[in-house]
């Protein structure tokens, strides 16, 4: 029974890189396989992918064509990883069309909320930002808050933007409150405020 491990493998500025999730894969794969009880007949085994572009960022182009080769030349019965937003949509897109289930401790965008399909066998085992949503609009609730501030941020795409998808929680989750009507006002440099 093979295990696909799709992650960053030298980058430690990512929680989930290939030096800080090792260690854990290989001691859950021996504690898995010590154990005759577990999968009886089976040999839990791991293959490693890199998802690091050339310079070492999580690359959206890499992390698939990894899990596609992956697939191809060792038919793993699950995928774990990748973490970051935008390599994470494309590789659980693919792991959904296979049948295959994909753990990851990041994918922490709002769009991996939805099951009915191309996330339908993600599993998220960090934060989503949807709770970050969720704990704003309980806050509004408890305290009864009526008035409300907009944090604002140009939102350049150079890396996973995770301002951009925090906000996105509270975005899509504070207008299920009654009364409280959300609008964007894009500002851009140069000042049209």
């Amino acid at each position: 029974l093979t295990l696909a491990v799709v992650l960053p493998q030298h980058n430690l500025t990512y929680p989930w890189a290939w030096p800080r999730v090792g260690p854990a894969v290989r001691l859950a794969a021996a504690a898995v396989n010590s154990r005759r009880d577990l999968l009886p007949g089976f040999t839990l085994r791991w293959v490693f992918g890199n998802s690091e572009d050339r310079h070492g960022v999580c690359s959206e182009m890499a992390a698939p064509l990894v899990a596609v080769d992956l697939r191809l030349a060792h038919h793993p019965a699950a995928f774990l990883g990748p973490g970051c937003v935008y390599s994470a949509a494309p590789v659980a897109r693919f792991t959904s069309h296979w049948q295959l289930p994909l753990l990851t401790a990041g994918a922490e965008a709002h769009g991996f909320d939805d099951k009915s399909e191309e996330f339908g066998l993600t599993t998220r085992a960090g934060p989503s930002h949807r709770k970050l949503g969720e704990l704003g609009v309980q806050l509004h609730r408890r305290f009864n808050w009526t008035r409300r501030a907009l944090l604002v941020y140009w939102d350049e795409r150079v890396d996973d933007r995770p301002y951009y998808f925090a906000a996105e929680g509270l975005y899509v989750q504070l207008p299920t409150l009654r009364n409280l009507t959300v609008r964007d006002v894009v500002f851009r440099d140069g000042g049209n405020f």
